[in-house]
């Protein structure tokens, strides 16, 4: 640049000297600012800084996945998952012990040897591990807990997803529970990635569906203070809900499977024993009841020992599920069975009479009909629908132990039915091989008689007895029992749909079966049946009573029945299905100690029965639209 005097560069430097002392006195100011922010951080506030430094810390939580619902096959909601509010203490935290448990104990009603109990004096690592001392406050006692805090430190409150069975009792032991993994199941591969404290199905369809309902667990981390105050989050990873699963079970049908067990007496404890229904075509279970049940929400929070030991000692064993694993002799209920292979072998004509004179006679001993005064002339027909025991007598002798075998197991009994459910039971069907392998002993030709008609070696369980009586109505199809209708992951797309399964055909043919179905509607349908209070308004019903005893008839002879201890008594079995003549579903029943089948077990497939033609008969309604006229308002 030239200036005006010529000389090159002479005005551009005049304006720079004189701007250097403000850019030189506007430095000393920001670098002054500096070093003075520097000054405070380092001199004036270095120890609190220290301090705060040194005791925040981060902390990482495990967020825990929503476990998947369990639904009827309508939708409707069995079990699901509810959020619980609990809280914990963190003993590396809990800087005034003397004063923090107290208090917290005070809050949680607790007292503080309790709380110093569940805590103890953890060491090393375990220090930093929060330790539950509450796992599902109500509103009132969060808040209680809540307004506290800011002086408790190491205590925080938390909130957990928590298994919510909505009909307590109902089903349970189909539901299953859950419970906190276990070292025996952490050592196998199925539980592979699977960590110690975490909680698993341990029984039913919480467990056999395990994979499905699980989800997938996420985690958090957050900035802790001194007091254990959450001071910030630094990153979060949600969980993932578990699946769905659809069962095949109506709750309708089950809600009044359950009530044809409560008492006939306020006051009375409830009945005991089983009940299943069943679609006769497809296997569908429609209801499973075993009674007495216990509530599976007592194991959602870790049941604890008092409860724990209460039902593991109780001696009707309510957590047993007598549906599939209670294994009684079959009583008359065999007696289709028995007639079923007698027309398949030839032995029997139906039309041809045998008379029952009360009693039977083999080999100098005296076998009694159920009906002392006997029962005079019956046909096949007549001995199914009254039950005459002599028949059944003079039939199964001349079948044998090991014919009888045969179509027993020919329609499933003695082997397990294949449904997927831990801890079914085979029952048993003897046999002369089987006694000498047992026992050492030669079959005894009295022990066929008892045999014929469902008592002796002979053992069932309520849900074989459902599955060989839907084969008698379906006209021979063994179905395998189908409890899981459908699988979802948590989006609702499908997993898995399981198809209805046919495990065979009984040895019988399909003229005989109608044959027997025919006489088993007598049972129910026609003076003189044993079976009249299973009837069901407008439907046809077929079935069958049974009767077991539990002990022999000397103990029980000649006492009437409010005489006989209550566990002398005998069993009542009834299995019904209807429509008769166009057979959808098939109920078996069992009541422990009940006594005659007729008037304890029938009583309750009636009420499973009647529920489900009520519903069939509203749903198949047609629907209607009534259109209005609504008036102006004004008019």
């Amino acid at each position: 640049m030239i200036g005006g005097d010529g000389r090159l560069g002479s005005g551009g430097d005049v304006e720079i000297g004189r701007r250097i002392p403000l850019i030189a006195t506007f430095m000393i100011l920001v670098f002054g600012v500096f070093f003075a922010r520097l000054f405070q951080l380092q001199v004036i506030q270095t120890d609190d800084l220290r301090l705060r430094s040194e005791r925040n810390s981060v902390r990482t939580l495990r967020l825990e996945a929503p476990r998947g619902d369990i639904l009827d096959r309508d939708g409707r909601v069995l079990a699901t998952t509810r959020p619980a509010f609990g809280v914990q203490v963190i003993p590396h935290d809990v800087h005034e012990p003397d004063v923090v448990y107290p208090v917290i104990a005070r809050l949680l009603d607790r007292t503080e040897s309790e709380v110093r109990d569940v805590v103890g004096q953890p060491r090393g690592r375990k220090r930093f591990q929060p330790v539950r001392l509450a796992g599902d406050l109500s509103y009132d006692e969060l808040a209680r807990v809540e307004s506290h805090l800011y002086a408790l430190s190491g205590v925080v409150t938390d909130l957990r997803p928590r298994r919510d069975y909505v009909g307590q009792h109902l089903a349970a032991h189909l539901m299953g529970y859950i419970g906190e993994i276990q070292g025996s199941q952490l050592a196998t591969r199925d539980f592979a990635d699977y960590r110690q404290g975490e909680v698993i199905g341990q029984s039913g369809v919480e467990r056999t569906q395990q994979a499905a309902l699980r989800g997938r667990a996420g985690g958090r981390n957050q900035i802790v203070d001194v007091a254990g105050r959450v001071v910030g989050i630094i990153d979060e990873i949600e969980p993932v809900p578990g699946g769905s699963v659809q069962l095949t079970l109506d709750l309708d049908l089950q809600q009044a499977a359950e009530a044809a067990f409560l008492p006939d007496v306020l006051g009375e404890p409830d009945k005991i024993g089983a009940v299943v229904a069943m679609d006769v075509h497809s296997g569908d279970v429609l209801a499973m009841v075993s009674k007495p049940s216990f509530d599976p929400n007592a194991f959602a929070g870790g049941i604890d020992a008092e409860s724990w030991k209460h039902l593991t000692t109780d001696r009707w064993k309510p957590l047993q599920n007598r549906a599939i694993s209670g294994q009684y002799p079959p009583g008359s209920t065999y007696k289709a069975f028995v007639v079923a292979a007698g027309l398949e072998e030839g032995l029997i004509e139906p039309k041809r009479k045998v008379f029952c004179p009360g009693s039977f006679r083999m080999h100098g001993r005296t076998y009694r009909c159920w009906k002392r005064a006997g029962h005079g002339w019956v046909d096949m027909r007549d001995a199914l629908a009254k039950s005459c025991d002599v028949y059944f007598y003079n039939l199964g002798v001349e079948l044998g132990v090991d014919r009888l075998a045969f179509f027993a197991r020919g329609f499933n009994l003695g082997r397990k039915t294949g449904m997927r459910l831990p801890q079914e039971m085979p029952g048993l069907v003897p046999t002369s091989a089987w006694k000498e392998r047992r026992f050492k002993e030669r079959w005894v030709p009295g022990e066929t008689v008892s045999t014929s008609i469902g008592q002796g070696f002979n053992l069932t369980t309520p849900l074989q007895v459902a599955v060989s009586y839907a084969a008698i109505a379906n006209g021979g199809k063994l179905v395998r029992p189908r409890l899981i209708l459908r699988v979802a992951d948590s989006d609702g797309r499908l997993v898995d749909g399981p198809s209805p399964e046919a495990t065979g055909t009984v040895p019988v043919a399909p003229e005989y079966l109608a044959l027997v179905r025919d006489a088993l509607t007598a049972v129910v349908e026609e003076p003189g049946g044993t079976g009249g209070r299973a009837r069901v308004a407008g439907v046809k019903v077929a079935g069958k009573t049974g009767t077991s005893q539990v002990v022999g008839l000397k103990h029980t002879e000649g006492l009437e029945e409010d005489e006989i201890a209550f566990e002398l008594r005998d069993h009542a079995w009834f299995v019904g299905f209807a429509p008769a003549d166009a057979p959808e579903i098939v109920v078996s029943a069992i009541v422990e100690h009940g006594g005659s089948g007729g008037t304890a077990a029938g009583p309750v497939v009636q009420k499973v029965l009647a529920r489900y033609f009520e519903k069939r008969a509203v749903q198949q309604v047609p629907a209607e639209v009534a259109w209005f006229e609504v008036p102006h308002a004004g008019h």
